[in-house]
């Protein structure tokens, strides 16, 4: 059969796409990461791009579906190999005839041919298949492009997002920490009981006790940075120390249509040229019912004595049609061939699962875009009112209007609210992360430098000079973007 590709049934627009801060035009998603202008970002991703073990062991797996199509395609083509051999023969004796030599020397040279004529197509679909393994195992490494860059951003926003978090305890222990002082001048003074010191303590000490989890959730960012650009953690020690404040993406990204996921989305093709060559594997296995032709041939030169070999006597010669057929193995053959049907409904299906969930992320990333940012605009507020609160009651209870447990009260509500905005920042920076990475930003690379590898015959790898190898910018030609 011939394959035709999958048509899959995709909403007209977005549910969420009304948003003020979105628009349905087309977008450019190939470097999406510049948009939060950060050039601490654009270097970690710079790196990860030439450094990351993963883009090696993609990039290898397209190299081997390329060398596996070789042996497809070798199989179409004429086979001429050539021989040579000596052999000694002694016969017994006890066979009732005597041997005019015996033990006898034979030499012998010469070549062999052969040639599978592809009648029913076995071979070609087996071309079919291969070309389209190359360009699954294409997608494959555009898709780890995607996943890539979007962790190294998730990453670092993870990074600032903890820094920043570290920054405000930080101004608040340094506010309760005033409180407290207060407290004690006031006990001292004899003023307020000793419940207003102890409580002050109490506050400021579990807002310590928030600092070194926080550090240790920064350090784990920091390493997981350092591994996603094929370092160790202190490589980006001083590449982070430059970091700024959480980074935020341009309001006015565009998201263009759902349509335009199956043809964005590495993911998707990637399931669909899988698709295709289970199709093409279904037709090697039903070329197994036709007989197979060749045509074979051999030209010997054949000699009791190495001297006589190049005599024209000494040649010897046969060639000509031959045909195979295995009649009676077809109730194998058919069972192999619904095996190759059954592979192929199933990555029909998982074709089909790859488009559902596609949408379902750009839908999930469209709504977290736009939710989390109004969340945000409501913690900032309530940021700005706590502080306000914080001060009136500070001056309150110096005046005696009011017991610490209000001061109390406002500082952790402040606190709790500073935390929580830093955290919403982050989390808006998440979400466009997310909603870039459901519609396939960032697979479409130029370049990317591979180093060779071979293997010594001793043991061991050694490693030659990088070679480069240009990534797919479009589908349609990847053969000529793959070529060394």
């Amino acid at each position: 059969m011939n394959y035709q590709s999958p048509g899959a049934k995709v909403p007209d627009r977005w549910t969420s796409s009304i948003q003020p801060h979105l628009d349905n035009d087309g977008a450019c998603l190939t470097e999406w990461w510049k948009g939060f202008k950060d050039p601490v970002l654009n270097e970690l991703i710079a790196r990860a791009r030439a450094e990351n073990p993963d883009f090696k062991i993609a990039m290898q797996q397209i190299l081997k579906a390329r060398a596996q199509r070789g042996v497809a395609k070798s199989q179409m083509l004429p086979i001429l190999s050539s021989n040579a051999g000596y052999a000694r023969t002694r016969q017994s004796e006890r066979l009732g005839f005597a041997a005019p030599l015996n033990p006898i020397d034979v030499y012998s040279t010469g070549l062999e041919s052969g040639w599978e004529i592809d009648v029913f197509g076995g071979l070609k679909r087996g071309v079919e298949s291969a070309d389209a393994n190359i360009e699954a195992s294409v997608e494959n490494y555009r898709d780890l492009l995607v996943s890539l860059f979007a962790d190294v951003a998730l990453n670092y926003v993870d990074y600032c997002t903890f820094d920043e978090r570290i920054y405000v305890a930080n101004q608040n222990i340094g506010i309760q920490k005033k409180s407290l002082d207060l407290a004690q001048s006031r006990l001292d003074a004899g003023l307020v009981s000793k419940i207003d010191v102890a409580q002050a303590r109490t506050n400021l000490d579990t807002s310590r006790a928030l600092i070194p989890q926080l550090q240790g959730q920064l350090a784990a960012a920091q390493n997981r940075l350092a591994s996603l650009t094929g370092g160790y953690p202190h490589s980006v020690t001083g590449l982070l120390s430059r970091a700024r404040s959480i980074p935020q993406p341009r309001r006015d990204f565009a998201v263009g249509c759902p349509a335009d996921l199956l043809r964005a989305r590495p993911d998707i093709r990637k399931a669909e040229r899988e698709l295709a060559a289970s199709v093409a594997n279904i037709g090697v296995a039903e070329s197994e019912l036709y007989p197979k032709f060749s045509l074979a041939g051999s030209l010997q030169l054949q000699s009791l004595d190495i001297s006589n070999l190049p005599d024209a006597a000494a040649s010897a010669y046969s060639f000509g049609p031959s045909v195979r057929w295995n009649l009676f193995s077809s109730g194998q053959i058919k069972n192999l061939i619904r095996v190759e049907e059954a592979n192929a409904m199933q990555a029909y299906a998982a074709y089909e699962k790859a488009v559902l969930l596609a949408v379902e992320e750009v839908e999930t990333s469209l709504v977290g875009v736009a939710t989390e940012r109004q969340r945000l605009a409501a913690l900032r507020r309530a940021v700005v009112s706590a502080t306000e609160s914080v001060d009136l009651v500070g001056d309150n209870y110096k005046e005696g209007l009011v017991d610490f447990q209000r001061v109390i009260d406002t500082e952790r509500v402040k606190f709790q609210n500073e935390d929580q905005a830093v955290l919403s920042k982050g989390q808006v920076a998440r979400n466009y992360i997310a909603l870039y990475r459901a519609l396939g930003g960032g697979a479409a690379v130029e370049e990317v430098t591979l180093p060779e590898v071979k293997r010594k015959p001793g043991g061991g790898w050694i490693k030659k000079r990088p070679a480069p190898y240009a990534a797919v910018k479009d589908l349609a030609e990847t053969e000529s973007n793959l070529k060394n």
